[in-house]
């Protein structure tokens, strides 16, 4: 086993065994990526946030009058109109009280049409001076007293006809009705917490969401301008597009604890996407950055003193380009650098790159032959685990490596 391992070392040559390191730390060897073109193409200026969904309207809908409940007109769920009936309240207690104030109106009617008919016949006595004038001007109180009277029935049948109709519940606004918060035989009230229903109004639907202060002043120029803020809402995983809405407004301060102010977005939510209190992620576009340089955004590396990206300068070798990120969209990057459309750089297998490393661009799997390097690479396939970089890089250099 000791000659085995013997011959093996003196097989792999100096760097296999520890010795020569050449820029980087690792020499001749090679490091298997994948690279990306760069290029120009529009990219948006986007701010992501975390939004939550709000109704652009809540009403819940209470019993005016208390009594037993005797029927509901909505389902669950359900989209209903302003004006709709919801619910009906046994009226027969409140259908007696209009009648009780319809009949005193009418007795006080009655005895103010005679008390009319008393004060003409008081006139012409006094101006035949067949009566005295006190008794003309009692019966002329009477009459303004019973005219007030007839009023006041008046008024009291129109409280009874108010009460009658607050029997029939229905929707105050337009909107999605919620769960039934009282089942038929109940006894509802005025003062009962939960309601009937609730009703929330989504067509449109507000969305507030945070971005930093820092974007303020962008916001408020394009506010103050006329100009739409466009607002899409994305799923959990940000996979799917929900909804896309404006900015509407912003609020009065800034939440010194975070740093960031609020903005509410309104949707038009005709297809239902957005529900309340629904939390979606959030992209803010501020505009667009028109033909720029743009990288795969597996490219963009952090380091000490800021984003760089591995340039790839021959078919087998790369260099630290440092760049500035102006903005991000998707799978892309815009940027800034000594960097230039029509260039690649390293998007997979940076992890042990160095400025000046030799590399082996390999093809993904499924994009042409599986496993086949691109022309000007080693001959071996890079099965892309880390158990197999070692070995592709090892035979990719065992042709310069001396003869055992």
């Amino acid at each position: 086993m000791l000659l085995l391992a013997l011959w093996w070392t003196n097989r792999a040559g100096p760097d296999a065994a520890g010795g020569h390191r050449g820029p980087g730390g690792f020499g001749a060897r090679v490091q298997p990526v994948s690279i990306g073109p760069v290029m120009r193409r529009d990219i948006r200026v986007i701010v992501p946030a975390i939004g939550n969904i709000a109704a652009d309207n809540t009403a819940v809908v209470h019993a005016k009058v208390s009594g037993e409940l005797k029927a509901l007109y909505f389902h669950e769920g359900q989209s209903v109109r302003g004006g709709q009936l919801l619910a009906q309240i046994d009226p027969a207690s409140y259908q007696i009280a209009l009648d009780q104030a319809q009949a005193n109106q009418a007795k006080d009617e009655a005895q103010l049409r005679n008390a009319r008919l008393d004060l003409a016949r008081y006139k012409d006595l006094v101006a035949r001076q067949a009566a005295p004038q006190q008794q003309l001007d009692t019966q002329d109180a009477l009459v303004r007293q019973l005219e007030a009277a007839v009023q006041t029935d008046q008024a009291a049948v129109r409280n009874a006809q108010l009460q009658l109709s607050y029997t029939r519940v229905v929707a105050p606004i337009s909107g999605l009705a919620g769960l039934k918060q009282a089942d038929l035989g109940n006894l509802v009230t005025p003062s009962d917490a939960n309601g009937l229903v609730s009703i929330a109004q989504v067509q449109p639907v507000n969305m507030v969401f945070a971005i930093p202060q820092q974007q303020l002043p962008t916001v408020r120029s394009h506010l103050a301008a006329g100009q739409a803020l466009r607002v899409e809402a994305w799923d959990t995983d940000n996979t799917h597009l929900l909804a896309q809405g404006s900015v509407a407004s912003t609020d009065n301060a800034i939440d010194t604890t975070t740093g960031t102010v609020k903005l509410k977005a309104l949707f038009p939510n005709q297809d239902l996407q957005l529900f309340p209190n629904q939390f979606v992620n959030v992209r803010l576009q501020l505009g667009t950055l028109a033909a720029a340089t743009a990288v795969p955004a597996a490219a963009i590396q952090q380091g000490t003193h800021g984003a760089y990206v591995y340039e790839v300068v021959a078919p087998d070798a790369v260099r630290l380009q440092a760049v500035k990120v102006l903005a991000t969209e998707g799978d892309w990057s815009a940027v800034e650098g000594g960097i230039h459309p029509g260039q690649q750089v390293v998007v997979d297998g940076m992890d042990r790159l160095r400025d000046g490393a030799k590399i082996q661009v390999i093809t993904p799997a499924g994009d042409g032959d599986a496993g086949a390097s691109r022309p000007g690479g080693g001959h071996h396939a890079w099965a892309g685990g880390a158990g197999h970089a070692a070995s592709a890089a090892s035979h990719a250099w065992a042709g310069s490596a001396p003869a055992p």
